[in-house]
C-alpha cells in the first residue's frame, strides 16, 4: 500500500498534478498516524506489567523553576514547592504560571509509577481522548534502547511503528506536534558531556547514540518537538547539563485517601478491598509503606493470596525485606511438588545473577548467562525473571530482567547472607569476605549500595532468618556478627574524636529499623547522646525509620535538625476521606516516649 501510493505521488508530481499529489500525501500521513495510535494502543494497552486498569493519580511535588533537590526547598523559604494531584491528562497541560513546557522531566525514585504514568500517558492518547495537540508521539524504553551502539532519529522513530515509513518530510513541517518520551534515561548511564560542534542537526544521521539523544535534548535536532522525559534522582546532574527551560515534576507516591483508591481499583471487588485495606491500616509502617505505589502493588498481590492467612502476613510483611521474604516465601511454597532441596541450587544461582547485576550496573541479562548459570528452568525462570523478546529481524537472543530493581537488588542481598550449596561457607568464611567487601564499598561513598545495605540488615533480622529457615534456606553462619560489627566500627569512624559522640546519617537508623530489635537499638546507640542531622530530604520511610530507633534509645539527649525537609503526609479517616496530618507527626510522637532523657531540640 505504501509503495503504491509513493509511486502515485511520484506520477502526479511528474504530471505538475502537485495538488493531487499533496492531496494523496495527506493522505499517507494520515494513514501513518492512525497506524502509529493502533500500534500504541496494542503495544502500551498490553505489555506485561501491571494492569493499567490499577492506576491511580499521585501526589507530586511541582518546583518553580528549580530541579529537585535544590535548596529552594527548603523548610520555610517563600518558593517552596507546590503539592498537588498528577493525573496523566494534566502532565503535558499548561502549569501554575500558565505555560506550556515543551521539556518536562518527571522525577521518582524506582516504583514510583513512573513507567506506569508513561504508559496512561500513551493509551489516552492513543485512544484520542486526551493529549490531542500531539499528532505524534515516540515512546522509547532506555533501558532496552541501551544496548543500541548508532542510530539517527529516523531510525529510533521508525522502531515506534514498525512496517510503516516515517513520513519526515511532514514530520518536519510540524514539529510543535511531536512529543519524544524517553522512559528511565537513567539506564542509559550517559555522561553528556562534549562540545555542541560534535552535534547533528539531520535526522536522517546515524550517529553514536549518546550523540543522537543529546542533539534531541539540546534541541539542534527537531528544536520545536517536546520532550517528556522520566528518570530517578541519581540523573538529574547529568539531564541539567544538556536541558534548558525544563519543568520538573517530582513524584512523591501515593497520599492517604489514594492508597485506599489504589486498593479499591487493585480487588475490584469492594467488601475484598475493604477487608484488605482495613488490615493494612492496622499497622502504621504498613500503611506507610504503601505510599510507595510498587509496594502497593506487592503488598495488595501478596493480601490477594493470603487474606485469610492475616497472622502469617502481619509477621512476614516489615517493610521491603518483609515483603521480599513473603514473595519468596509464596514462590517457593507456590512449587508444592518440588522440595526445597530441589530449589536451593535455583535460588543460590538467581541470587548470583542479581549480584553480579549490581556490581555491574546492569539490569538485563542475556540469554547465555542465564543458561551458564542453569537457570533455563521454564517452570521456575518466569516467576523471577521477566522475558524480553527481541524484535523481528533482530539477531539477538532473548533479555532477561528482575520484575523490579528492588527485586534484584533484594536478591542480590540475599547472595551474601546464604550459605553456598556446597558447604564451603562455614570454614573458610569465603562468603564473608564477600560480605565484608560489599560493606566495604558502601564505606566508601557507593551511595547506589544503600538499598541493598537495608536488605542485608533486615534478612539477618531474627525474624527473616527464621522465615528463611522455614523455607529451607540456610543462612550463613557469622553473616549477622559481621555486619553488626561492621555497623559499630562504622559509628565510631564517622565520630569526631574527643567530641560528643553523635549519629549524623539516616541509613543508621534505616538498618536498625530493618532488623526490628528494640534491644540492638540501644546496644548499638547506648554509647551515643546525640543525632544530628543536616541538609536532608526527611522522607515518610526516613521518618519511620528515625522515630522506631529515637523510641527505644534511652540515652538520647540532644536532636538537631538544621535545613531539613519533611515530606508532606496525610491519614485517612474511617471514611476513607483524607485529614491533614503534620509532616512531622511521627518524629513528635516518638520524642514523646516513656524514659525519654531528651534535654534539647534544635
Amino acid at each position: 500500500e505504501e509503495a503504491t501510493m509513493d509511486t502515485g505521488i511520484g506520477m502526479l508530481e511528474g504530471m505538475t498534478l502537485r495538488d493531487l499529489a499533496e492531496e494523496l500525501q495527506d493522505e499517507k500521513v494520515k494513514g501513518y498516524k492512525e497506524r502509529l495510535r493502533e500500534h500504541v494502543a496494542q503495544t502500551f494497552c498490553c505489555c506485561p506489567g501491571e494492569n493499567l486498569s490499577h492506576y491511580t493519580p499521585l501526589t507530586i511535588s511541582r518546583k518553580p523553576g528549580n530541579k529537585p533537590g535544590s535548596e529552594d526547598e527548603a523548610v520555610g523559604t517563600t518558593r517552596g514547592p507546590t503539592t498537588l494531584t498528577l493525573t496523566p491528562q494534566r502532565l503535558l497541560e499548561p502549569q501554575g504560571d500558565g505555560d506550556t513546557p515543551r521539556v518536562l522531566v518527571l522525577v521518582g525514585a524506582p516504583g514510583m509509577g513512573k513507567t506506569m504514568t508513561v504508559r496512561k500517558v500513551m493509551v489516552e492518547w492513543a485512544e484520542g481522548a486526551k493529549h490531542t495537540r500531539f499528532d505524534y508521539i515516540f515512546c522509547w524504553d532506555c533501558t532496552a534502547m541501551a544496548t543500541t551502539q548508532q542510530a539517527s532519529i529516523l531510525d529510533l522513530m521508525s522502531q515506534c511503528c514498525p512496517g510503516r515509513e516515517v513520513p519526515l518530510e511532514q514530520i518536519l513541517g510540524e514539529q510543535e506536534k511531536i512529543l519524544f518520551i524517553l522512559d528511565g534515561f537513567e539506564a542509559l548511564g550517559f555522561p553528556l558531556l562534549g562540545p555542541e560542534e560534535g552535534l547533528s542537526s539531520d535526522p536522517r544521521e546515524p550517529r553514536p547514540l549518546e550523540t543522537t539523544l543529546r542533539s534531541l535534548l539540546r534541541k539542534i535536532l527537531l528544536p520545536g518537538s517536546s520532550l517528556l522525559l522520566t528518570t530517578r534522582p541519581a540523573a538529574l546532574q547529568s539531564l541539567a547539563r544538556c536541558l534548558e527551560g525544563e519543568h520538573y515534576l517530582e513524584i512523591l507516591g501515593f497520599s492517604g485517601a489514594r492508597r485506599e483508591e489504589y486498593f479499591h481499583r487493585y480487588f475490584e471487588d469492594d467488601a475484598k478491598a475493604t477487608a484488605a485495606f482495613g488490615f493494612v491500616s492496622i499497622s502504621e509502617s504498613l500503611h506507610g509503606l504503601c505510599a510507595i505505589p510498587v509496594l502497593c502493588w506487592a503488598l495488595c498481590t501478596l493480601l490477594e493470596q493470603g487474606l485469610e492467612k492475616k497472622k502469617t502476613l502481619a509477621e512476614s510483611s516489615r517493610g521491603p525485606t518483609g515483603l521480599g521474604v513473603f514473595y519468596l516465601s509464596w514462590v517457593l511454597r507456590s512449587r508444592g511438588r518440588q522440595s526445597p532441596q530441589h530449589l536451593r541450587p535455583f535460588l543460590h544461582n538467581l541470587c548470583s545473577l542479581a549480584a553480579e547485576g549490581i556490581w555491574k550496573h546492569k539490569v538485563l541479562f542475556e540469554e547465555e548467562e542465564i543458561k551458564a548459570r542453569g537457570l533455563e528452568q521454564p517452570e521456575l525462570l518466569p516467576l523471577f525473571l521477566s522475558e524480553k523478546i527481541p524484535k523481528k529481524g533482530v539477531e539477538q537472543g532473548n533479555l532477561y530482567s528482575f520484575a523490579h530493581l528492588h527485586l534484584q537488588e533484594f536478591f542480590g542481598a540475599l547472595f551474601y547472607v546464604l550459605e553456598d550449596e556446597e558447604g564451603a561457607v562455614g570454614g573458610s568464611g569465603a562468603l564473608l569476605k564477600d560480605l565484608r567487601g560489599v560493606l566495604e564499598s558502601y564505606s566508601q561513598s557507593r551511595e547506589e549500595l544503600s538499598l541493598l545495605g537495608r536488605f542485608l540488615f533486615g534478612l539477618l533480622s531474627p525474624k527473616s532468618m527464621e522465615d528463611m529457615e522455614g523455607l529451607g534456606c540456610r543462612i550463613a553462619p557469622g553473616a549477622r556478627e559481621e555486619l553488626l560489627r561492621w555497623l559499630q566500627g562504622r559509628l565510631r569512624g564517622l565520630s569526631h574524636p574527643g567530641r560528643e559522640l553523635k549519629v549524623r546519617d539516616l541509613d543508621t537508623f534505616h538498618f536498625l529499623f530493618e532488623m526490628r530489635e528494640k534491644s540492638l537499638v540501644q546496644s548499638t546507640l547506648g554509647g551515643f547522646r546525640a543525632v544530628e542531622l543536616q541538609d536532608i530530604k526527611v522522607t515518610l520511610c526516613d521518618q519511620m525509620a528515625l522515630s522506631f530507633c529515637i523510641q527505644h534509645w534511652a540515652g538520647l539527649g540532644s536532636l538537631s535538625l538544621r535545613g531539613c525537609s519533611f515530606q508532606p503526609c496525610s491519614r485517612g479517616n474511617s471514611q476513607g476521606q483524607e485529614e491533614p496530618g503534620s509532616p512531622i507527626h511521627l518524629l513528635c510522637r516518638a520524642l514523646g516516649h516513656a524514659g525519654s532523657d531528651l534535654r534539647t531540640l534544635r
